[in-house]
């Protein structure tokens, strides 16, 4: 069978290492019975999920290449084939109870995937993903941290992150010019925001758009009432803040 040529264009960085690949498999927790695999490329993946007979397995992949080897090499998956682009499906549609998420992600996607799964926060309860090595970093990284940023505030005030292991560049074909890693994401219930989320988004974002500036200088463009920003706080830059710190902010906003 002829194997598929990966797409510059696409992100695609096909897994060649079976024993990574059960390991990213094995790393699955929750107990869903719903599984979507994102981009599966040549099935490295698939095959070790396929062995999961107590899960209504999926996966989703946009190249045509790709659908059509898949089909070739696992005729019993074609029914659950779905030829589309993953950040376009709607999941609320496809699912009324918890899905759990996997896949060598695509890397120039990678971050748009983790929003999305943001928007799904309580339908996506749990995510096991390979990223780039620095991505992943980010997303796990603790306040205080250099790599600490938009995308760690807003999933750890939902999920519950483990940087799992890190992959190297010649687990890959073609190699990609950065080290990967694979983290987990898991939905804890007991994690829920008490401001509001729209609210709390937006100041996230606005203090990291300029995270060399102190909050008294990059939330000036939100238009806080007179004598706000005067709080010892807004004289932190937005790493060393935690999720708590910005729920209080946006508590406070909302009472003044």
């Amino acid at each position: 069978m002829k194997s598929v040529r990966a797409k510059k264009s696409l992100g695609q960085h096909f897994l060649n290492d079976e024993g990574i690949a059960r390991d990213i498999v094995d790393a699955l927790q929750t107990p869903n019975a719903h599984v979507l695999e994102i981009g599966p490329g040549m099935g490295v993946l698939t095959q070790f999920l396929m062995e999961k007979r107590d899960i209504d397995f999926k996966v989703v992949e946009l190249d045509r290449e790709s659908v059509e080897y898949l089909r070739q090499r696992f005729p019993s998956l074609v029914p659950h084939i779905i030829p589309a682009d993953f950040l376009k499906l709607d999941l609320a549609e496809m699912y009324t109870s918890p899905v759990s998420i996997i896949g060598n992600f695509p890397y120039n996607i990678s971050s748009q995937i983790l929003f999305k799964i943001l928007e799904n926060k309580d339908l996506v309860t749990e995510s096991v993903g390979m990223f780039q090595k620095e991505v992943a970093e980010r997303i796990a990284s603790a306040p205080g941290k250099k790599m600490y940023g938009i995308l760690s505030v807003l999933l750890q005030a939902f999920f519950d992150i483990d940087y799992l292991f890190t992959v190297h560049e010649h687990s890959f074909n073609p190699p990609p010019k950065v080290k990967s890693a694979v983290i987990r994401l898991r939905r804890n219930p007991d994690k829920h925001l008490n401001c509001d989320e729209t609210l709390f988004k937006m100041v996230v974002k606005t203090a990291f758009n300029q995270r060399r500036k102190t909050l008294r200088n990059s939330l000036k463009t939100l238009q806080f009432p007179e004598g706000f920003l005067a709080d010892e706080i807004f004289a932190k830059r937005p790493e060393q803040l935690s999720v708590a710190d910005f729920e209080r902010i946006c508590q406070h906003l909302v009472q003044m």
